[in-house]
């Protein structure tokens, strides 16, 4: 079976070393809680709203140790009125017998306040 998890975090701006240093404690946050190996992980989307655009932040996923095989996408988020800037979201899809209830959804920064009925 395969399962979404679901994480986002936010930045001050747009700056790259941020922006990589966020999606990395995202990431690794998400797969501690989960205890997803990246074997286990049959890809992984990642967007940002349209005010980032200093890099890819599938850069800093690529990086963490055993994760270099991994398929990462990089998207930009709906421009919708309001929403939340600098914001960067994850949907991993990983292969568990997990259900979807025991699934915990990773919120940081300011973006804990996006889905606090999925928060841990």
């Amino acid at each position: 079976m395969i399962r979404g998890i679901r994480g986002a975090t936010t930045i001050t701006g747009d700056h790259l070393e941020e922006l990589l240093i966020e999606t990395e404690k995202l990431v690794l946050e998400m797969v501690r809680v989960n205890h997803v190996d990246p074997d286990e992980v049959a890809s992984v989307i990642i967007s940002t709203t349209t005010d980032i655009c200093s890099g890819f932040p599938a850069k800093a996923v690529r990086s963490i140790e055993g994760w270099k095989y991994v398929p990462v996408m990089c998207t930009h988020e709906m421009v919708v009125s309001g929403s939340l800037p600098h914001c960067i979201r994850v949907l991993m899809h990983v292969n568990t017998s997990v259900s979807q209830e025991h699934i915990h959804h990773i919120y940081l920064n300011e973006a804990i306040g996006l889905r606090p009925d999925l928060s841990s």
